[in-house]
C-alpha cells in the first residue's frame, strides 16, 4: 500500500467530520459507566439472524421475533370517545417509525419527549439509519429524557475508525461496539420494547428488517452508507444503508403488529440545498432519493410528524435546536394525533386479536 502523506490525511480527516453523518454518528455520547470506543471490544454477542424481507410481494419469511414485550390489553379507566356502559375495546397497538436524515436526527428524541409527557404508550419501534440508533436506545429502555442528556455530550469523532483503503471511508465498526455497550450487550429480542431495524441488501436492493440478534450488527448495517461506511456482512450477505430503501420505515412498524403508526419525517427538502463540495453533492443525492421513496411510504402512516429543522445533515453542532425543532412539531401534532387515536378507540380496531405475520 502506497505510504499517505500528512496532507492527504488531513484533508480525509476534515471532509470525515462532516461525512460521519450515519445513524450511527447521529445521536449520543457513551452511557453513564460505558468505557470508551478505543477501549477493549464488547462482549461477543448471539450473530444477528436472517432478516425477514420488508415487501409484503416478497417470498415468505422465517418468522423471525419472539413474543412481543409488550402485548396489547384493553384500555384501562373511563374513555371519553367510548359511550358510558360500552364494553371496552383494546386500545391500538402504537408503532413508531423513526426515519433517516444523519444529525438531523436529534429530532427524534423531541418527540419521544413529547408522546412520553402525554402519556402516549409505545408498542413497536421501528428504524432507519439515524433512526435506528435512537430506536435501538429507547426501545432498550432509556426515556427521552436520558436520550437528550446523552446527546448534549455527544463527541461524533469517536466513531470514526478509518479504513486506509478499500469500498468506504469508515470501517463502522466503532458504532457496533458502542451500541452493544450501551445497550449492556443484550440482543434485540431481550430489549423492553419490541425493536425494528430496517437495511438494504446491496446485492438486489430488497429492504429487510431486522428483529433480532445483535444489535449493534443491525444498526450498523442500517447506518453503512455507501461510500463512507463498509458494507456489513451479516450471514454472508452484505448489507447498506436502511435509507436507501425506506427513509421512514412505516411499513415496517405495521409488519411488526402496530395497527397505528407515527411517522417522524427528519429528510431535508431538496430546495436550496448546498451542491459546492462532494460532501454537500452526496448529502443532496441522498435527499432526492429519500424523498421519491417517501411520497409513497409515509402515506401509510396515521400520523406524520416532520420537525422543521433549519440545520443540515453534517451539521452535530445545532443538536439542541435538532431536538426542540422535535418537541415543537410533535405537540403541533397532538391534535390531530388525539383526535384519531380517539376515533381508533371508540370503535373496533383492526386486527386487534393477532399481529400480522412476521
Amino acid at each position: 500500500m502506497k505510504p499517505i502523506s500528512i496532507s492527504r490525511l488531513a484533508f480525509r480527516a476534515d471532509l470525515g467530520r462532516r461525512l460521519v453523518f450515519s445513524a450511527a454518528l447521529t445521536l449520543l455520547a457513551a452511557l453513564p459507566g460505558c468505557a470508551g470506543l478505543g477501549g477493549s471490544a464488547a462482549t461477543p454477542q448471539a450473530p444477528v439472524t436472517a432478516p425477514a424481507q420488508t415487501p409484503a410481494a416478497s417470498a415468505p419469511a422465517t418468522p423471525t421475533v419472539t413474543a412481543p414485550a409488550h402485548p396489547p390489553v384493553a384500555a384501562a379507566g373511563s374513555d371519553p370517545a367510548r359511550p358510558a356502559g360500552a364494553a371496552p375495546v383494546a386500545r391500538p397497538r402504537i408503532g413508531l417509525a423513526l426515519g433517516g436524515g444523519a444529525a438531523r436526527g436529534f429530532a427524534h428524541i423531541g418527540v419521544i419527549k413529547v408522546l412520553e409527557a402525554q402519556g402516549i404508550t409505545v408498542d413497536y419501534i421501528a428504524g432507519t439509519s439515524a433512526g435506528s440508533v435512537v430506536g435501538s436506545l429507547y426501545a432498550s429502555g432509556l426515556d427521552g429524557y436520558g436520550l437528550q442528556q446523552l446527546a448534549l455530550t455527544m463527541d461524533e469523532s469517536l466513531f470514526a475508525d478509518w479504513a486506509l483503503g478499500g469500498r468506504s471511508m469508515f470501517r463502522g465498526e466503532a458504532i457496533a461496539g458502542w451500541i452493544n455497550r450501551s445497550v449492556g450487550n443484550r440482543t434485540i429480542e431481550q430489549f423492553k420494547r419490541p425493536l425494528g431495524i430496517v437495511a438494504t441488501r446491496l446485492s438486489n436492493g430488497e429492504s429487510v428488517l431486522f428483529q433480532r440478534g445483535n444489535a449493534g450488527a443491525a444498526v450498523r448495517a442500517s447506518s453503512a452508507v455507501p461510500g463512507v461506511f463498509a458494507p456489513v456482512t451479516i450471514g454472508g450477505v452484505e448489507y447498506v444503508d436502511g435509507g436507501l430503501t425506506s427513509p421512514v420505515p412505516v411499513r415496517a412498524a405495521r409488519r411488526m403488529g402496530a395497527d397505528f403508526v407515527i411517522a417522524v419525517d427528519i429528510s431535508s427538502d431538496p430546495a436550496g440545498q448546498p451542491v459546492a463540495s462532494v460532501t454537500d453533492l452526496l448529502l443532496q443525492t441522498f435527499t432526492i432519493m429519500g424523498k421519491s421513496i417517501n411520497r409513497f411510504e409515509l402515506g401509510e402512516a396515521d400520523v406524520v410528524i416532520r420537525p422543521a429543522i433549519t440545520s443540515g445533515s453534517a451539521d452535530f453542532a445545532a443538536r439542541h435546536q435538532a431536538v426542540l425543532a422535535g418537541e415543537r412539531a410533535a405537540t403541533a401534532a397532538l391534535p390531530e394525533l388525539r383526535q384519531k387515536l380517539a376515533a381508533r378507540r371508540a370503535g373496533p380496531v383492526a386486527a386487534a386479536t393477532e399481529p400480522a405475520p412476521r
